[in-house]
């Protein structure tokens, strides 16, 4: 369970990141990024011996948190060049095509940026199932506790997220929720 949570984490920045620019994550994305993260957990943890033996942890964290970064850096450029307020002014028609608008006019994630974001987590979770492996903890048990905790942690920082938003600091929430997924990206390749 400790593996579950520990390696979810990361997660609850994502969410948080994604909350604080009013980006809905809805339930069959949570759902897709936790599948990916559990498969993925569950690989590395079964087979870890042998994926030790060709990608090191070091290498699988650098190719996650570089996604991450990229993610970050792109919400960041985003809100300093106005793409956010042009949105405001394009066709709905249009919109539709790059967007999907719920009833309220919230931004969804879209399921390009699930499955990128989904790739890149599942990446992270390859470093901490091979030293699971390693271990010989439970394959089944642990992959388990990786996908819920991944669809706790993801709802709970979009939640806060979007309570943030609310107030003064959602007038710089892309920019500040840039910053967190950057943070994330470097802490996941430093680690």
């Amino acid at each position: 369970m400790g593996i579950g949570l520990a390696s979810n984490l990361d997660n609850l920045g994502i969410g948080f990141s994604f909350g604080t620019r009013s980006i809905k994550i809805p339930i069959r994305s949570n759902l897709l990024i936790a599948a990916l993260s559990t498969l993925s957990a569950y690989i590395s943890i079964t087979c870890g011996h042998f994926i030790a033996t060709y990608t090191s942890p070091t290498f699988a964290n650098a190719i996650g948190g570089g996604m991450i970064m990229a993610i970050g850096l792109w919400a960041i450029i985003k809100s300093l060049t106005g793409v956010n307020r042009k949105k405001a002014s394009i066709d709905p028609a249009k919109l539709q095509k790059s967007y999907k608008a719920d009833h309220d006019g919230d931004i969804i994630i879209t399921w390009k940026e699930t499955w990128t974001l989904g790739f890149a987590l599942s990446i992270n979770c390859i470093a901490s199932g091979l030293g699971a492996g390693a271990t010989g903890v439970s394959a089944w048990g642990t992959t388990i506790s990786v996908g819920a905790f991944s669809i706790i942690t993801i709802a709970l920082g979009s939640h806060l997220g979007q309570q943030i938003s609310n107030t003064v600091l959602g007038r710089y929430s892309n920019v500040i929720g840039g910053v967190i997924l950057i943070c994330i990206g470097i802490y996941e390749i430093v680690n």
